[in-house]
């Protein structure tokens, strides 16, 4: 779906006088007025999405999280809104919108729940981006329009037991044979793992990563589900097993070698995490100052209190930065200026941002904030995985300090 087909923003940025409108309805945290540089179509995908949170997932998300499940449902909602692929060109069924858009998009979902927007990234910078950047066009006529209507769920296969960090470490390996390739090896942590059609997975051929679309159902591949989660648990995860699992040679992915391939899509999901952590700073925060305001302590809202209000303007400024720092780099991104190196510094600003202000918004709701009432423990939880995966906060710092000092140091 073109992100043109939209409901229209209910804000138009500056006022042809020059001054500031008021901060939008849709979204009352917008503090430097962003909407103002936002184009019309990204307003589009933002406010669609927002509803769609607003109206489908908010109502539901706690009990999903309490029970364990993901909530199947709303995934086809999410493809009717055009979520998946967004940024790919719509001759495969996507909204070819630009990357602020997409991040904008990833914000939202991410202030329902990280398990939702995880599940959208996976379809789309993890599972999508790869078949249309490295593979052929066989290959993306017949698996994108799939994936973006969700007619096929997909994962991404790099992590292992042993190598997570290290992913060059990898054992997994593929051997040629008459027939295509002979796969052996696990992965562990995969996001819809245990419910995915079709895995983009990555192993070692004749010592080279390859990527290479392993479809539900072939003779030696198994998925079980990863249980005993305190984390993301509004999220499948699960593990990949292959024992002498049997791929076709037209299941290689031409187009890449090294690992350039998995990381080339991991710099892709990052980047929609350094939106998303922002919408579950959002989400904490706006719950931190609704109850500020409304609970009364010594005979007056707590949020009368002075460090009350300076917990709050802490997490408003951070968040400020976060939006401001996001927006840049999604501009860097549509001009293909951005490098790794940009977006290791924001999926680590803003995730450890968003896990400040929920520790924060925990600590304003005193004993109530542990309540499923409120959103912070969800967020708080699902937040600590989300500083671990797709490159922890320490692998981030080393990614950055190799690039300005020039010396590395991972070995």
């Amino acid at each position: 779906m073109s992100a043109a087909t939209m409901t229209a923003p209910k804000t138009n940025g500056v006022h042809k006088n020059g001054t500031a409108p008021k901060q939008s309805p849709n979204n009352p945290f917008d503090y430097y007025n962003l909407d103002g540089l936002f184009a019309t179509e990204e307003r589009l995908v933002r406010d669609t999405v927002r509803d769609f949170v607003s109206a489908e997932v908010l109502p539901i998300i706690e009990d999903h999280y309490q029970a364990g499940t993901f909530p199947k449902h709303l995934a086809t909602k999410m493809a009717e809104i055009g979520v998946f692929g967004i940024t790919l060109p719509s001759e495969y069924g996507c909204a070819g919108a630009s990357y602020t858009a997409y991040g904008l998009a990833m914000q939202e979902l991410e202030r329902g729940d990280s398990g939702l927007r995880s599940y959208a990234s996976v379809q789309s910078s993890l599972v999508m981006y790869p078949i249309y950047a490295y593979g052929n066009e066989e290959q993306r006529k017949h698996w994108l329009p799939k994936l973006a209507s969700v007619e096929a769920i997909g994962c991404f296969g790099l992590t292992e037991p042993d190598f997570g960090s290290n992913p060059t470490g990898m054992i997994t390996n593929a051997k040629k044979t008459s027939n295509g390739f002979l796969l052996n090896g696990a992965k562990m942590w995969i996001t819809n793992g245990n419910v995915a059609d079709v895995a983009v997975v990555w192993a070692k051929l004749d010592g080279v990563v390859r990527g290479f679309i392993v479809e539900k159902g072939t003779p030696g591949f198994t998925a079980p589900e990863m249980k005993g989660k305190h984390s993301l648990r509004a999220s499948a995860t699960g593990e990949l097993v292959f024992q002498d699992c049997e791929i076709p040679e037209a299941n290689l992915l031409p187009n890449v070698e090294g690992m350039k391939g998995p990381l080339g899509c991991l710099n892709q999901a990052r980047y929609g995490i350094s939106w998303g952590a922002i919408g579950a700073a959002m989400a904490c925060y706006e719950s931190a100052l609704n109850y500020a305001k409304t609970r009364i302590q010594f005979g007056k809202p707590i949020g009368g209190f002075q460090l009350v209000q300076e917990k709050l303007v802490w997490m408003l400024n951070e968040i400020t930065k976060a939006q401001l720092m996001a927006f840049r780099l999604g501009q860097m991104k549509d001009a293909g200026e951005a490098t790794p190196q940009h977006v290791s510094m924001a999926k680590r600003n803003n995730v450890w941002m968003a896990l400040e202000i929920a520790r924060m918004a925990r600590d304003i709701h005193g004993a109530n904030g542990i309540l499923g009432e409120y959103p912070i423990m969800r967020h708080m939880a699902n937040l600590e995985s989300v500083k671990t995966y797709e490159g922890t906060h320490d692998i981030h710092t080393l990614i950055l300090g190799a690039d300005i000092t020039g010396i590395q140091a991972f070995e």
